[in-house]
């Protein structure tokens, strides 16, 4: 099998979730990832994860090996003398540049998209923010809890109505941004090798935010007016809801087209008499009496377990999905098939499970090839490939790029 993306050397500039974890995919892809970080390692590496993980070493979590797998890793203070050198010959021999830094950063450690396409001009330079490159908030830092759950309009849908918006998971924003981080990378691949010319892709938290939301937010434009939250204990279509079961496990059922699926969903609850109820027989009539109708399917998904509600739902080919909480996902036999989950062997952490690259490709050789690298832990290396000599690394280690 061949890698698809072997022969193309990626350098990463930057921290965090997104940006790394779209270069975490293109090493999965057989790009050759090279990780700039200060010296001692990026600030994620010491994140509020290691409070769950407390019991892995110092200097890594099982997060951070998901978005740094496969990459080396080379160590530069970048406002030190000396730093933009190694910058510059690593860009040189770069094919895609991606860095989450804020604008004047960029500015200050001269990675404009200027500076670096003047230095190779077929280079593709990769920005990801919250805010965007030329915006007014191109120097407002943006994490996903910010950018992409807040201020794109996620948060302000979700939730009871009249109840505060909800809070997020870590990662959501981050982790559906690096896919379309991936993909315009890719495409911007594909666009220079129609024209010789590099590229600069831009992509952002808020931006990415706001197209998960598209189906609200594009019915929302001609009218500029806020959906309404909607209720679980009044949805516009109970047959579109969660229930929960005498065990306490929840089912979603999903019917968007419920008089498709009525006599099956009367006959598999047990309540036949009501395909001719009068107050629930028409998709009209269940909206309209949307509270009575969901106190009675709570009532009745309350009457037996899960396990007992699993085949009767699927004997009626209902269409409808469990609840699962995360040991359920990681056991999931689809999931398994799918090749969700790979192994790792880590010199510190030993043998683990992390999530694979979530597509594939026939024929082709996508994996997780390599733990995450330690802090520096190629930078001679790396020095050494770009041709500096003894002397050269010793007058850079005394300037202090290295820490």
């Amino acid at each position: 099998m061949v890698a698809p993306l072997a022969g193309i050397r990626v350098l990463e500039v930057a921290s965090w979730l997104a940006a790394p974890s779209a270069a975490a995919l293109m090493a999965d892809m057989g790009a050759a990832v090279i990780k700039v970080e200060p010296p001692g390692g990026e600030a994620y590496r010491y994140s509020a994860f290691r409070a769950i993980e407390s019991d892995v070493p110092v200097q890594t979590t099982y997060a951070f090996e998901l978005d740094n797998r496969g990459k080396r890793s080379v160590t530069v203070d970048l406002g030190k003398p000396g730093a933009g050198t190694i910058i510059e010959r690593l860009v040189q021999q770069a094919d895609v540049f991606i860095t989450n830094l804020i604008q004047r950063r960029r500015v200050q450690y001269g990675l404009t998209v200027e500076a670096l396409q003047a230095i190779n001009p077929r280079l593709i330079y990769t920005s990801f923010s919250g805010y965007g490159i030329e915006t007014p908030d191109a120097d407002r830092v943006g994490f996903d809890f910010a950018a992409f759950w807040a201020r794109a309009g996620i948060q302000s849908l979700l939730g009871e109505p009249d109840e505060p918006p909800p809070p997020c998971r870590g990662g959501q924003g981050d982790h559906t941004t690096a896919l379309n981080l991936l993909a315009s990378t890719l495409a911007a691949l594909r666009l220079r090798d129609q024209t010789g010319e590099g590229q600069v892709v831009d992509v952002t938290l808020v931006g990415t935010g706001i197209w998960t939301i598209g189906t609200d937010l594009s019915g929302a434009l001609p009218t500029r007016k806020q959906p309404v939250r909607q209720s679980r204990k009044r949805p516009l279509n109970p047959l579109r809801n969660s229930y929960r079961c005498r065990d306490g496990r929840w089912l979603m059922l999903v019917m968007a087209q419920p008089d498709r699926y009525w006599r099956q969903v009367c006959h598999a609850l047990g309540h036949p008499e009501w395909e001719a109820d009068a107050r629930y027989a028409t998709i009209e009539k269940r909206t309209e009496n949307s509270e009575a109708f969901t106190r009675a399917l709570d009532a009745v998904f309350a009457t037996a377990d899960f396990a007992d509600w699993r085949p009767r739902l699927d004997a009626a080919n209902l269409i409808w999905a469990p609840v699962a909480e995360l040991p359920d996902v990681m056991e999931d036999p689809t999931l398994r098939a799918l090749g969700s989950f790979s192994p790792v062997e880590h010199p510190l952490l030993g043998s683990f499970e992390t999530l694979s690259a979530p597509f594939r490709i026939q024929g082709a050789d996508i994996a997780v090839r390599g733990p995450a690298p330690a802090p520096g832990e190629h930078t001679s290396d790396i020095l050494d490939e770009l041709g500096f000599d003894a002397e050269a690394v010793a007058d850079l280690a005394n300037s202090g790029v290295f820490g």
